[in-house]
């Protein structure tokens, strides 16, 4: 028999809840277990021994036989008891130690009470990104960071930010934000909120975020009184200011993060007009992946003389993930698909479709397979998106099928195979969907699908990855004959219909493998490509 106090019972609704002095979550108790053990109400403070049984309505755990103990029963257990009610204060005591030393954060000029923070949320050593970055935004510098995601970004931004809102405590105004940090997808910006709740759910500040897909009046009414910090999409933001739920000119500190995909999206209007919105004398800091002209163009015009880190080399792919490429016909994509799913039982795979509709469908095809998958894209509600995500991260389901939405941000451990079902029109979207694999030191095999109308695409990406993948075979799926590749001719002046210069392509020499001919697909191991 198991001993506990009730805590709370409703004897209108019949239902209430044990402390049980085992320790342990709150025992869910029914007025039939009342009934069916001679009982007909419990009050707050009764003393109660109960068997803890399955209840057949809700499927969760429940107290069953119940008997209320007389005054003193009660007071004879609490004497017999002082050593179960030590280990509850040592238990307790246990909960209370940081789970590991962060005092390393302490040398980059960060407050112990965020020390303290990191070290319960077992934080020990700054990443290269963290050591660079914290003590130039603690400096009040404008900051532009180049790293991929996957390497501690966020937190380089959010804990000197946190450091700065706590040293300059100021009477909030209403519907303002002191901090904005600006993403370009939503999923991304509930990570980073939840960051952020994370760090500073000891200190004294309130965050929120802002996201399409999500009810405005919820938002504008999280707004109403001001906050510390606000995670946004740009789209979203702009709602908001339009519709007088949020005002710009009290912001002092602006956060750009993943600014090349927020301009691969089509989002540089709108983070524009943001930023002229947004009060001149602030704090800006830029994260990109890339460093393309568009990117140092936004730079030299809104940041003031920034401090650039870097710890990445340009547009470089992640060197512990196994690259591959399989030539394929359209029409047997999917088949290939399926062959390299059944081959990795219970591996997490996120397979990255061009298309919204070419998402669905393939959810679709490899239903029919009995394989279970989920999609996420731009048309699918919030609440969808982020059910196929806690599925998939929880491992209810093993393929994630996504456009480049997901290329970015999600932070999903232990992804083990990335495939390229389409390959990219923008050759760094490769990088940033194969760096869901191989996260955190470890390793990941990225596989890209190669039809024969994507060989330009293929051409940019070998590229700007400066290296060829090395081709697999998938035996009776992919082409026998490897295409060559021909680099268009460059145009030249003059010349007329009749003239001889420029015409003609120019000579390729065939593209063949590295180690003498093509390599047959393994479906285990981890091996890096030879280079």
């Amino acid at each position: 028999m198991l001993t506990g106090t009730v805590i709370w019972y409703n004897p209108v609704k019949g239902l209430g809840f044990i402390n049980p002095d085992q320790g342990g979550d709150d025992v869910f108790v029914h007025m039939s277990a009342l009934k069916a053990s001679g009982l007909k109400v419990v009050k707050e403070g009764d003393m109660l021994t109960y068997e803890l049984l399955l209840d057949e309505k809700t499927g969760k755990k429940a107290a069953a036989t119940v008997t209320v103990l007389k005054k003193d029963e009660a007071s004879l257990l609490t004497s017999a008891t002082p050593k179960m009610k030590e280990l509850k204060e040592k238990k307790k005591e246990r909960a209370e130690q940081p789970k590991s030393d962060a005092s390393a954060f302490s040398d980059l000029g960060l407050d112990g009470e965020i020390v303290k923070a990191l070290g319960f949320l077992g934080y020990s050593q700054p990443t290269p990104i963290q050591s660079q970055a914290i003590p130039a935004v603690l400096g009040g510098k404008d900051l532009v960071g180049l790293a991929q995601t996957g390497t501690g970004k966020t937190a380089a931004f959010a804990l000197p930010l946190i450091q700065q809102l706590l040293m300059n405590p100021i009477a909030l105004k209403a519907r303002s934000a002191r901090t904005i940090i600006l993403s370009p997808t939503r999923e991304l910006a509930l990570q980073i909120h939840d960051a952020f709740v994370s760090f500073g759910k000891r200190l004294p500040l309130n965050f929120t975020h802002a996201i399409g897909g999500a009810p405005i009046r919820k938002q504008m009414r999280d707004l109403s009184k001001g906050v510390d910090i606000l995670v946004a999409t740009p789209g979203r933001l702009e709602d908001l200011v339009e519709q007088k739920g949020l005002r710009l000119d009290e912001t002092k500190f602006l956060v750009l993060d993943e600014a090349d995909q927020m301009l691969d999206i089509g989002f540089l209007p709108a983070v524009k007009r943001i930023i002229s919105k947004v009060s001149k004398e602030r704090q800006t800091l830029l994260f990109s992946a890339t460093m393309s002209k568009e990117i140092k163009k936004l730079t030299e015009t809104y940041l003031k003389d920034p401090v650039q880190v870097s710890v990445t080399p340009e547009n470089s792919t992640v060197e512990k993930i196994e690259q591959s490429l399989m030539h394929l016909s359209k029409q047997n994509k999917g088949l290939a698909l399926q062959r390299i799913v059944s081959a990795n039982p219970r591996k997490r795979v996120i397979v990255f479709s061009r298309t919204k509709h070419g998402s669905d469908k393939l959810v679709k095809w490899l239903g029919t397979q009995d394989i279970a998958a989920d999609a996420i894209h731009g048309n699918k509600s919030q609440g969808q998106r982020q059910r196929a995500l806690d599925d998939f991260r929880k491992g209810k389901t093993y393929v994630l099928i996504a456009t480049d939405i997901a290329a970015r941000g999600i932070d999903i451990p232990n992804i083990e195979i990335v495939i390229n079902f389409d390959l990219p029109n923008v050759p760094e979207s490769y990088i940033h969907r194969i760096g869901r694999t191989a996260r955190a030191g470890a390793e990941g095999r990225a596989i890209a699908f190669c039809a024969p109308d994507e060989h330009k695409q293929l051409w940019d990406i070998e590229k700007i990855i400066k290296m060829e993948i090395p081709v697999i075979e998938l035996e009776g799926l992919t082409q026998n004959l490897i295409p060559n590749f021909e680099k268009p001719a460059p145009r030249r002046r003059g010349g007329g219909a009749n003239s001889k210069r420029g015409s003609g392509p120019r000579e390729s020499k065939p593209r063949s493998n590295s180690g003498g001919g093509k390599k047959p697909f393994k479906s285990g191991g981890n091996r890096a490509p030879h280079r």
